[in-house]
């Protein structure tokens, strides 16, 4: 985990010397203003470890403040990188073509001005409707014909949550207006797949009441995501349980007597508390003949436990939050978002999350709360 911190770092550092070397070309900028902009980029570069530090010191109020700015610039910083480097590929096709065509395009190729304006206008605009996504709940509806469920049940309406990431931005209104979709949807069962809680978990028990008006008739259970572990395991689980959900680390239950839902811990790099068991030998567990469902935080298949399952919920990628990073997470989860067949009898759904992690604003990948209704149909 401290390499890729190390790796991050180095990265973001170059990031924001491109940026500072793009500002000095556009502006001709003095030593004085060079300073102040160097030294407010080094305080954005270490904002993260300013957060976390001065939570744990006891100044929430300073480190939500922090978040706030430190992780918008971030999203504002990588938005600008990203237009500017197409900028810079259009910029550099225009010289080889000037050079193969003979054609004097020069001036064009120096209004560096302008080359800055535009990527940091796109870029700003990008955030402001971003943070503005980010608060607009998109309910995803996903119907899964079976023969699994009890006919006289008919259907079986089970919503699922992931990452909502409750802590220093995502607090208490955006939770209630969470609490008040589901409830407006009435399922008979509720899931979470994983990082309900996020790295930065001070104060909130006064979190648990919303949570807690949720009452299903079928149940509420959960699993493990990465930012339970990073947040404190006995902590996390604490606070699911409290929420009331069932919490389910490498175990199964047979939910109103109708479905398997079987859950297994999120495993992450680091030395934690888990709960570690094979797909294979939980799902060979369950009561035969029943709908299976099995709740992973990261939408990774083990090969050996298709067909053991009916259908997996996953989340954690939150389709890349911000376009066009969700080109990146796909190289690492190419089933990032929606619904995947992978077999004649298991299926995969991956949903974007609710909450935001680092950056508060999603772009082109809105916040979800997933409906899977299960719908009897006979194989006769």
């Amino acid at each position: 985990m401290s390499l890729i911190l190390v790796v991050f770092f180095l990265l973001y550092s170059l990031i924001h010397l491109y940026v500072y070397m793009k500002a000095r070309h556009a502006y001709r900028f003095g030593i004085k203003t060079g300073i102040l902009f160097v030294a407010f980029m080094t305080i954005m570069i270490f904002a993260p470890i300013i957060v976390r530090m001065s939570e744990k010191a006891g100044y929430e109020h300073f480190a939500g403040v922090m978040a706030y700015t430190g992780y918008t610039w971030m999203a504002a910083l990588f938005l600008f990188f990203s237009f500017s480097l197409c900028i810079d590929f259009c910029r550099i096709c225009m010289y080889v073509a000037g050079r193969i065509f003979k054609k004097k395009l020069s001036p064009a190729l120096h209004v560096y001005k302008c080359f800055f304006v535009a990527p940091l206008v796109c870029s700003l605009s990008v955030v402001a409707y971003g943070y503005y996504e980010a608060g607009q709940i998109k309910t995803e509806h996903v119907i899964v014909k079976t023969d699994k469920i009890p006919k006289e049940t008919g259907s079986l309406k089970i919503v699922q949550i992931s990452d909502v990431h409750l802590g220093l931005i995502i607090k208490k209104s955006s939770l209630e207006k969470i609490t008040a979709e589901i409830r407006k949807i009435n399922p008979d069962i509720l899931v979470s797949t994983g990082d309900i809680v996020d790295g930065q978990i001070n104060h909130l028990g006064e979190l648990i009441d919303p949570l807690k008006t949720i009452n299903p008739p079928y149940g509420k259970f959960a699993v493990t995501g990465n930012h339970e572990f990073y947040a404190g395991i006995e902590t996390s689980l604490d606070f699911m349980k409290k929420a009331g959900f069932d919490v389910l680390r490498g175990r199964s239950v047979l939910a109103g007597g109708i479905i398997n839902i079987a859950g297994v811990d999120d495993i992450v790099r680091i030395p934690h508390n888990h709960v570690e068991i094979s797909e294979n030998a939980l799902l060979s567990g369950v009561q035969k003949g029943l709908f299976t469902i099995l709740l992973k935080h990261k939408p990774v298949i083990d090969p050996a436990a298709i067909d053991l399952f009916d259908l997996q919920l996953s989340g954690h990628t939150h389709k890349g939050q911000i376009f066009p990073f969700n080109f990146i997470t796909k190289l690492f989860f190419p089933m990032q978002n929606g619904y995947f067949k992978l077999s004649n009898v298991s299926s995969l759904y991956v949903n974007r999350g609710l909450g935001t992690w680092g950056p508060p604003i999603r772009f082109l990948a809105p916040p979800e709360i997933t409906v899977i209704e299960l719908v009897y149909t006979s194989s006769k």
